[in-house]
């Protein structure tokens, strides 16, 4: 099976029962998105799959013909970070980063759909992505600025 990741054609192997985190980071070496839980809870391995957030740990790969995903990695564009990623880096927000993948990868599909998020929809889309350092406040602010650049 073919899945499109970043724009670009992997071979996902055969069994459609593979789960997506172990694709990208086993197979791929697309090692962005983080193991953290496993089950779905923590949000360190979200990805993007047709612009929705989505937990890779427990995504088969089955479920992702015709999809496009979209890794931390295939956010950058000819050299040129994302917007989420360079307001990310100016407000430093994070301490350890484990959560940072993740954290990115739900703001990017937040100012798709909300280009000017209150702070309580922010609050409301980042739901389930936990920070162990606890630092939402500067997370926060991280995702406002994002919407202005």
């Amino acid at each position: 099976m073919d899945l499109i990741i970043n724009n670009r054609k992997y071979d996902a192997g055969s069994d459609g029962n593979a789960l997506l985190l172990d694709l990208l980071r086993e197979k791929l070496d697309l090692t962005g998105s983080k193991y953290g839980c496993g089950e779905g809870a923590c949000g360190a391995c979200t990805v993007l799959v047709d612009g929705n957030p989505i937990r890779s740990c427990i995504t088969t790969i089955g479920t992702l013909k015709d999809k496009k995903i979209t890794t931390i990695e295939g956010l950058e564009q000819n050299g040129k970070l994302h917007a989420v990623q360079e307001a990310f880096l100016r407000e430093d927000p994070f301490q350890c980063a484990y959560c940072a993948s993740g954290m990115i990868m739900a703001s990017v599909a937040l100012l798709e759909k909300r280009s000017n998020p209150s702070n309580a929809e922010i609050v409301n889309a980042m739901n389930g992505n936990i920070c162990r350092c606890g630092t939402y406040p500067k997370i926060i602010s991280a995702i406002k600025k994002a919407s202005t650049l």
